[in-house]
């Protein structure tokens, strides 16, 4: 039957009053509505009568065909209300391009009737609490209503702009998206009639069933999230497991089942993707209660959603249970959480986890485990008196379960965990120390910002390793410290030795302040405090108590200065009234020196607590005070002081924002940074970019732009198309900010978007610039070889020659130290990780990195940058929390996450090697023609030569002068010039000349590499290798959960074989220093092996350096004492001091 090819006679039946007429004219209408629309769209109003007619019997066709006209109209909105009121006829299951495009627009639609009502209780239940953060002190009814930001409050500074004026103030629940989703992306809501509600709720019940149906959970996932509908994600889930249960159990053997992979999926999205902070801790207690009512839990998932919503409690309770199970793999489970939780938790959060831990007796409450360790040095002072009071009895406890709890104790407080990487970091240290020599010899000890900066680069390229050798083969470098180079080079001890617990105190004895009168230098007392806080870094344990009566007895301020880094590192996020009132205390003596330490040692101790209290105290006094160096520092602190606290902060950032002190609205940008960090949070994006062009303090734009990196960390490839325009700015500070965006989101995963931004970078006429393009292109390439990256080879050329370039600026060789110490950072061991492996926040690396940015105004500051370095490894433990010998499988090339090569002391003889090998032809032609001249004199005088001399001669000019040099020399050309033209094409990927051949070798080898290789345990694992582990079926060791890091549990499918431990080397290391005799010959044997593979081991380097650190200055009284150190200089001799 041919088509209808005009609509008139059809149009035209529709004016007729017999219904079956136009009943038969909205039939074919329908059939045919695609190519004949446009004649039907003038008569629809003709079929909006029909549908709105009761009496008329076919309205639900009336209403498909009106729907039909407005969807090819493109009036979707329309379309959609008339295809609701089409009832059956609107066919879910067609899948024709009108239905696809109505189902998007009834989904879009139910998200936007949806969220806002339910966001608005949300609201309504969280309201007091955003309130009362920010009380204002008084006692009067209205305390609850007041800013604590009254001075912002009642200031009379008008908008900077329109666009800050229009823009909202707070978060606001009821705009669609609540308020964090791009203008324009959601849809406002339409007000329905309360049928075409009903219908859109059915039709939207049916697309979640046929999503059933097909499997399709995920998607039902996505829409309940974006509409804030619990109760469809709870319905979704339940169904995955209900329906499993139907299919019978399959996949038990292969892996987890769709509830349990569904509720993994909601976490991940919960995480990563939902940016409110109350509707993320509402999914999280839904799936928190879900994972519960599971007969077999997934506990590693009730971790993540424990720490996060701060559920210390719920935390405790499953270590008892998983306890007093009592079996070999619950024990092990036990621990794997336990030390889950110390890599995800604050010391406050793991202190409150051990208070509710069942206690023993008292001889056993001092118990760490069984590795040896000394616990009354480790046991955490600040919850010894609340551990003790346990509500559990302590006489009901087994022997076995006492055994469990004290290993858990010694997990959650880090000592196990700091032990495990410190030796991880000792035993596969890789540091090139050919390289820090060529920075020490390339930059002027006597120039401090040299100085400094080599002493950054050795700190850095060795932080956690022990490997201090460095300072002890450089005592007359060390001597050229003055000042605060000599407190900077004391605090590089703390990041060299970071972790090492047992021997800290006793490595820094020397250099501490002493109870009496000490006569040595007050910067290298000062400094020493600072590293003791570095070494017990998030780690306070009963050093909290010494650093806080040397801070309080000290009388010097660079003593203060030093005392308040420390005890600010050591005390982080413990949240101790006691330590931030002895700070306060100095704080008030208005003292500019340590006042910016004191500052942000505040913010330290009460990292992420949004303490109203502090923040009152904090904003009071730095409108007060007239030092800007206290304001920064209080600035910096109070952005520390909301870490994490999201909406909650608000009201801070707008506050500070709106301050005319350009310090104070300084402050208010590393708010954004530090409450939104990880977030990818649209609001503070926006805010940040806002900024960044508008406003007009040059240091506040660098900031917004740089904290663009903190906030999209976790999106690291969308932040090189956010800052390219910005890294052409005019505004040198707007492009230094765009160089550390960059570095700071796309820390250690090599982007080549990045790089291609930073590359031209390193050519800016701005010497700060270039400093700012190093240090992120280190940070990118932290731990990649050139498998991974190619372009790695060039960035460590560039590095080499900006160090040893004489007319180079000094803020860039400064830069460029740094990124050397950073690209080979922990001895090529660590990563700069801003996230933990599991995947939440990491705490200690986000402030790391946002304290190690102020560098810009306080160069000691940069040690902060070791707190971001992740060690990237994995550690098996079996249930004993022994370490065993075994291996794992990795299926890839060996050379693709090897090692990069070392740097060989010949390179730098090549070119002379190169210049004698290549002979001119002039020179060879002038040696012909005097060897001719000799024979022709010898012939001239008619001497009959001997038979010996013209042989023993002859053979020698013949040699010389056969053609035989020319085609060699002609080789070298031929060979030079092919050399050449193949480094042409490779691009300049040869580095060095030793590289050379490597690199010709692994081209040969690529081929017949092998893939797949075998890794010994407690080996290094970049994280982009993880997916390629995995732990052979017929082995003995089992992971206990998929290896993502660190420390792994396993579980022994051999318990009765005998089983072979790894030697702990650092320990054995530590302990025969410690030994009085032999002590001589045992650091021969250390200095042996330090010069001949760049390791060493106890404290050598460290006590060596003693005189020359702790010596006075010239400027200081007792400057005569500084010859000290020619008298002290030793090698090996062991007994440096005897205290």
């Amino acid at each position: 039957m041919v088509g209808l090819t005009s609509a008139a006679g059809l149009v035209g039946f529709l004016s007729e009053p017999d219904p079956e007429l136009r009943v038969f004219a909205l039939r074919k209408l329908d059939e045919e509505i695609d190519l004949l629309w446009a004649e039907v769209a003038d008569s629809v109003g003709t079929i909006e009568a029909l549908y709105e007619d009761d009496s008329f019997p076919e309205r639900e066709l009336a209403a498909l065909l009106t729907a039909k006209v407005y969807y090819h109209l493109g009036e979707y909105n329309e379309s959609m209300i008339f295809a609701l009121g089409a009832g059956k006829l609107f066919d879910l299951d067609n899948k024709g391009e009108f239905e696809e495009t109505i189902i998007s627009k009834c989904v879009d639609t139910y998200i936007a009737l949806t969220a806002p009502a339910t966001l608005v209780n949300t609201a309504n239940q969280t309201a007091p609490q955003l309130i009362t953060s920010f009380p204002s002190g008084g006692g009067n009814a209205s305390a609850g209503l007041t800013s604590p930001m009254t001075p912002f409050s009642q200031s009379t500074l008008p908008s900077k702009s329109l666009l800050s004026r229009a823009e909202p103030s707070a978060f606001d629940p009821s705009l669609p998206g609540g308020g964090n989703a791009v203008v324009g992306s959601h849809p406002a809501p339409l007000i329905l009639h309360r049928d075409i509600r009903e219908n859109l709720h059915a039709v939207v019940e049916q697309l979640f069933e046929r999503c059933f149906r097909e499997g399709r959970y995920r998607q039902v996932v996505g829409i309940a999230i974006e509409a804030k509908n619990l109760d469809v994600l709870k319905r979704v889930i339940l169904r995955a497991s209900e329906d499993e249960k139907r299919e019978g159990k399959k996949k038990q053997v292969e892996g987890p089942g769709k509830g349990e992979e569904l509720m993994e999926y909601v976490l991940d999205i919960c995480m990563g993707v939902v940016q409110e902070r109350g509707l993320r801790n509402q999914i999280l207690k839904l799936i928190l209660d879900l994972l519960n009512d599971i007969s077999t839990p997934d506990y590693f998932a009730i971790a993540k959603c424990v720490v996060y919503l701060n559920q210390h409690s719920m935390a405790s309770d499953i270590l008892h249970q998983l306890v007093q199970k009592g079996d070999v793999k619950s024990l092990a489970v036990a621990y794997q959480i336990a030390f889950d939780l110390y890599d995800n938790g604050t010391q406050e959060f793991l202190a409150k986890i051990q208070e509710n831990l069942p206690v023993a007796a008292d001889e056993e409450s001092t118990k760490l485990g069984d590795d040896g360790e000394e616990p009354s040095r480790e046991t955490d002072r600040l919850i010894s008196d609340t551990s003790v009071g346990s509500s559990v009895r302590q006489e009901l406890i087994p022997e076995d379960q006492k055994k469990a709890y004290g290993s858990i104790r010694s997990i959650l407080q880090g000592t196990k965990s700091i032990d495990l990487n410190l030796e991880f970091l000792f035993r596969n240290n890789h540091t090139d120390m050919n390289i820090l020599t060529k920075v020490k010899d390339c930059l002027e000890a006597r120039n401090s910002i040299f100085h400094t900066a080599v002493t950054f680069s050795n700190a850095l390229m060795n932080a956690g390793t022990t490997n201090d050798g460095f300072f002890r083969h450089n005592l007359e470098w060390l001597g050229k410290a003055v000042n605060w180079s000599k407190f900077t080079a004391t605090a590089a001890l703390g990041v060299i030795h970071k972790g090492n617990l047992s021997q800290g105190m006793k490595l820094l004895y020397p250099y501490l302040p002493r109870d009496t009168v000490s006569p040595g230098s007050v910067f290298s007392q000062g400094g020493s405090l600072y590293a003791l806080g570095l070494i017990y870094a998030n780690h306070g344990t009963n050093v909290l108590d010494y650093l806080r009566d040397q801070f309080k007895s000290a009388t010097e301020e660079v003593i203060q200065h030093g005392g308040a880094l420390g005890l600010g590192v050591a005390g982080m996020a413990t949240g101790s009234e006691d330590i931030y009132d002895d700070l306060k205390s100095v704080l008030y003596t208005d003292s500019a020196l340590n006042g910016e330490a004191v500052g942000l040692a505040m913010g330290l101790v009460m990292l992420g607590s949004g303490n109203i209290k502090a923040l009152e105290d904090m904003i009071q006094y730095a409108h007060d005070t007239q030092h800007e160096k206290i304001v920064r520092g209080l600035a910096l602190g109070m952005a520390l002081i909301m870490y994490g606290r999201q909406e909650a902060a608000d009201e801070l950032i707008n506050g500070l924002l709106d301050d005319p002190d350009p310090t104070l609205r300084y402050g208010g940008i590393m708010t954004i940074a530090m409450a939104y960090c990880g977030t990818g949070s649209n609001k503070a994006v926006r805010k940040l970019l806002h900024v960044a062009v508008s406003d007009v303090s040059d240091d506040v734009r660098r900031v917004a732009v740089m904290s663009l990196g903190f906030i999209l960390f976790r999106k690291p490839s969308s932040v090189p198309r956010m800052v390219e325009l910005l890294s052409e700015s005019y505004n040198p500070h707007v492009r230094y900010g765009a160089a550390l965006a960059l570095g700071i989101s796309c820390a250690g995963t090599g982007l080549d978007e990045a790089i291609d931004l930073l590359e031209p970078m390193i050519k800016d006429p701005t010497d700060f610039v270039r400093q700012g393009a190093l240090i992120s292109l280190a940070m990118i390439m932290v731990q990649q070889n050139e498998p991974m990256n190619p372009k790695v080879g060039i960035i460590r050329k560039t590095f080499q020659r900006i160090i040893s370039d004489k007319h180079e600026d000094a803020m860039a060789k400064f830069g460029c130290a740094l990124a050397l110490g950073i690209i080979d950072a922990g001895g090529r061991n660590c990563t700069i990780g801003l996230q933990t492996q599991t995947g939440n926040l990491n705490m200690a690396g986000i402030v790391g990195m946002a304290v190690f940015t102020q560098y810009w105004y306080w160069f000691p500051l940069t040690h902060f940058l070791s707190l971001s370095f992740t060690p990237t490894a994995v550690i098996g433990l079996d249930h004993e929390l022994e370490i065993p010998s075994f291996k794992f499988y990795s299926a890839t090339r060996p050379s693709l996450f090897d090692y990069p090569p070392e740097q060989e002391t010949k390179t730098d003889e090549a070119p002379e090697k190169v210049a004698t090998a290549v002979l001119s032809t002039t020179a060879q032609a002038k040696r012909r023609a005097q060897k001719k001249e000799r024979a022709q004199k010898h012939d001239s005088m008619d001497i009959e030569p001997t038979s010996a001399t013209p042989r023993t001669a002859d053979p020698r000019a013949d040699d010389k002068d056969k053609m035989d040099i020319d085609d060699e020399g002609s080789k070298v050309k031929s060979e030079k010039t092919e050399g050449e033209k193949s480094e042409e094409k490779e691009g300049e990927k040869e580095v060095t000349p030793s590289t050379d051949g490597a690199k010709k070798k692994n081209g040969k080898d690529v081929e017949k590499e092998k893939v797949g290789y075998w890794i010994e345990n407690m080996s290094r694992v970049l994280p982009a290798q993880l997916k390629f582990i995995s732990f052979p079926a017929d082995g003995r060791y089992e992971p206990i959960k998929k290896p993502t890091g660190g420390v792994v549990l396993l579980t022994d499918t051999k318990p009765s074989d005998p089983k072979t431990l790894l030697e702990l080397k650092s320990r054995k290391v530590s302990s025969t220093t410690t030994d009085s005799e032999g002590i001589t010959k045992t650091r021969q044997t250390e200095q042996e092996r330090s010069r001949r593979d760049g390791t060493t081991a106890g404290t050598g380097g460290a006590e060596a350096a003693v005189g020359v650190l702790t010596a006075m200055d010239e400027d200081d009284e007792g400057g005569e004492e500084a010859e000290v150190p020619r008298e002290f200089h030793y090698e090996t001799d062991g007994d440096a001091f005897e205290e």
